[in-house]
């Protein structure tokens, strides 16, 4: 595995994400998700409040929300539709979804949990190299599995779970630039 000489990074502190309700909010990450909350703070001047909830290995994803903030723009802000079910194209800068790491053998499992929570989740999806990227069943290629799901402000979820472990063969696209040369 390729490691980092410059900074002693350990993972995410945590991930700050924007909500328009912070009580919808708790209520589907700790409710639906099992996310423990561990931090709230109401911020100074009445300016909002900033909530943190456990997602395990001692990282954590946050909310805040602000009184005043503006309306989320879906395809603009996040990501608007499923895998599967349209575009998943967001903004430069934006936040296009967080996935969280859960085991293999309970994808399945953890999608009927979901559906059952009343929570639109997708099929399945095995990445793979193929041309599509994506095949139904597991192939000699599949990396990751993942099912995706929304949060009440629309946020894009991935539950993932990594099928092999990745080597030098997968890093193997040259990135593009948009500036002119």
């Amino acid at each position: 595995m390729p490691s980092n000489d410059k900074f002693e990074i350990r993972g995410i502190n945590h991930l700050a994400l924007v909500c328009k309700d912070m009580k919808k909010t708790v209520d589907f990450y700790t409710g639906v998700l099992g996310m423990p909350l561990t931090k709230t703070i109401n911020l100074p001047y009445n300016s909002g409040q900033h909530f943190f909830f456990d997602v395990g290995n001692g990282d954590s994803l946050a909310f805040f929300w602000f009184p005043d903030a503006p309306d989320s723009v879906p395809g603009v802000t996040h990501a608007a539709h499923l895998i599967g079910e349209g575009s998943l194209t967001s903004a430069h800068a934006s936040m296009n979804h967080v996935a969280f790491d859960v085991p293999a053998d309970k994808i399945e499992g953890y999608q009927k949990k979901l559906e059952a929570a009343g929570v639109h989740v997708t099929p399945v999806v095995n990445h793979d190299d193929s041309d599509t990227q994506a095949s139904p069943e597991l192939t000699e290629t599949t990396f990751v599995r993942s099912i995706y799901f929304k949060d009440p402000d629309g946020i894009l979820l991935e539950f993932a779970a990594w099928t092999r472990e990745l080597d030098e063969r997968d890093v193997n696209a040259e990135p593009i630039s948009v500036e002119n040369d």
